[in-house]
């Protein structure tokens, strides 16, 4: 007998994050490729039906269906139909009817943020909560919120994922793809903290990363501003707490917006939450305006991290299939 299952894809600016979902639900496996995000959306393309074909062939047994978790605002039937120059050529590309053409299955495609929640629902750290905001910190920042047990959405496919939107300081000189200055993707997601790393470093502010930052200035990333952060370096440790300040004001902003009980975070920026995240409980604690006064709310790690969106996907398009349900 063939067991189904399902492979569901998050595709981020850099990476192509993987999930292998069984029929039962339980995760098969998780792993991730370049995303080619640079390249287009034919590239994008082609490295979902590469990956997803090298998975079918270590696989005994049948593919269900594809999810895709992808940014900006999505159609469950088409794929990204709004998203003005962040994923080349990906705004208006139809890649869920494409992937149905070269598998012949079900595929389903919503917001990425959105689906990281949905993954927390069901299968993490809002399982026993009825009001959360989820919040995803990698090149951008997604979101998706459960209000009264509820994942949200409308006919505009936005609601409740456009927390990275929200205009945090329109003087902060910083242009957004939704045309404003000083949003919260700006200034908080994981690139907003390279950038600023970056540009202290080019100003000359001494750093470990200086010379290798001057040999090639892409070379410095997240990823090596937190080792920096870990080995005492003074500009990164300085900058990533400027970035955490923001990161609290954007989350202020969220729990005064949908008055959850609980904050998850997820994303390639929560690799690094050792250094930051007692603090920012602190400032968020400080800062809510709450009833009962005083009642903090939590923010916790997703121990998804990477994969929620994935996840999300792969488990909302299980529970879109009656056979597997």
């Amino acid at each position: 007998m063939n067991t189904p299952y399902i492979i569901a894809f998050d595709a981020g600016g850099t990476r192509l994050k993987t999930a292998v979902v069984d029929g039962e639900g339980q995760t098969v496996n998780t792993f991730h490729v370049c995303s080619h995000a640079s390249a287009g959306a034919d590239a994008l393309l082609a490295a979902i039906i590469s990956s997803a074909e090298s998975i079918k062939s270590q696989m005994s047994g049948e593919l269900a269906g594809i999810g895709l978790s992808l940014s900006g605002v999505v159609h469950p039937d088409k794929g990204v139909v709004y998203l003005p120059g962040k994923f080349k050529r990906l705004e208006g590309y139809p890649i869920v009817e494409k992937l149905k053409a070269a598998f012949r299955v079900p595929v389903l495609a919503d917001n990425d943020g959105r689906l990281a929640v949905y993954a927390e629902k069901y299968l993490g750290q809002a399982k026993n909560v009825k009001w959360a905001v989820g919040l995803t910190i990698g090149t951008g920042i997604g979101s998706g919120v459960i209000l009264d047990g509820n994942l949200i959405t409308n006919r505009f496919l936005q609601f409740g994922t456009q927390a990275g939107h929200l205009i945090m300081d329109s003087s902060a000189g910083l242009f957004c793809l939704t045309g404003n200055y000083g949003t919260g993707e700006t200034l908080c997601s994981a690139t907003a903290l390279t950038l600023q790393v970056r540009g202290a470093i080019q100003r000359g502010i001494p750093s470990v990363l200086s010379d290798e930052y001057f040999a090639n200035p892409a070379h410095i990333d997240f990823e090596k501003i937190t080792a920096a952060c870990r080995g005492g370096d003074a500009l990164c440790l300085r900058e990533l707490d400027n970035w955490s300040k923001r990161l609290a004001v954007l989350i202020v902003n969220a729990i005064h917006a949908y008055s959850p009980e609980l904050i998850i975070l997820s994303g390639g920026a929560t690799l690094a939450a050792d250094l930051f995240l007692e603090k920012l409980q602190e400032r968020v604690d400080r800062m809510i305006f709450r009833y009962p006064a005083g009642e903090p709310v939590p923010i916790k790690i997703s121990a998804m991290q990477e994969y929620a969106g994935a996840l999300g996907a792969a488990l909302c398009l299980k529970h879109s299939l009656p056979f597997l349900n």
